[in-house]
């Protein structure tokens, strides 16, 4: 890709803007090539899902994070978990190819998780999914989904 901004949301982050993102979060990104750097941003002290007006309350960032290489893990997109919820993202110009994005990477985590039918996950995504617009104020729009981990309890 050469020289990228930072400030669409791409497949290796960038202004992700997501609301869910908060302390306690792991974040998994795509490395795009060996020796990749990491830089965080931009942040928020409150926002809306959706970010509309292209601030939200900035603040400056401060925390501790722990980087770690997975590399049997084969992401398409950024993804996250919570202590209660998985995430997958997707990020596009157009919402809908966003939703599409942001569903099948839920569809194949559940699937994965739950031990269950593409089917079946893809049944669960609708009944208990919830799909949020990360932002609308860059080139790049975002949506999420969300799912609750005890739904995916197979214990």
């Amino acid at each position: 890709w050469g020289r990228i901004s930072t400030i669409e949301p791409r497949v290796h982050g960038g202004n992700i803007d997501n609301k869910e993102l908060v302390a306690g979060t792991t974040l998994y990104l795509p490395v795009q090539m060996e020796g990749a750097l990491f830089s965080c941003g931009d942040g928020h002290g409150a926002q809306g899902d959706g970010e509309v007006c292209v601030t939200a309350i900035e603040t400056a960032l401060q925390g501790r994070f722990r980087l770690s290489v997975l590399k049997d893990r084969k992401l398409i997109y950024p993804q996250a978990e919570t202590p209660t919820h998985y995430i997958t993202m997707g990020m596009d110009a157009d919402l809908d190819r966003c939703v599409e994005m942001a569903l099948r990477d839920m569809i194949t985590l559940v699937s994965q998780r739950a031990q269950i039918s593409r089917e079946d996950a893809y049944m669960l995504c609708s009944l208990a999914g919830d799909l949020r617009i990360t932002q609308t104020v860059n080139r790049e729009k975002g949506v999420h989904m969300v799912m609750a981990k005890n739904l995916l309890n197979t214990a």
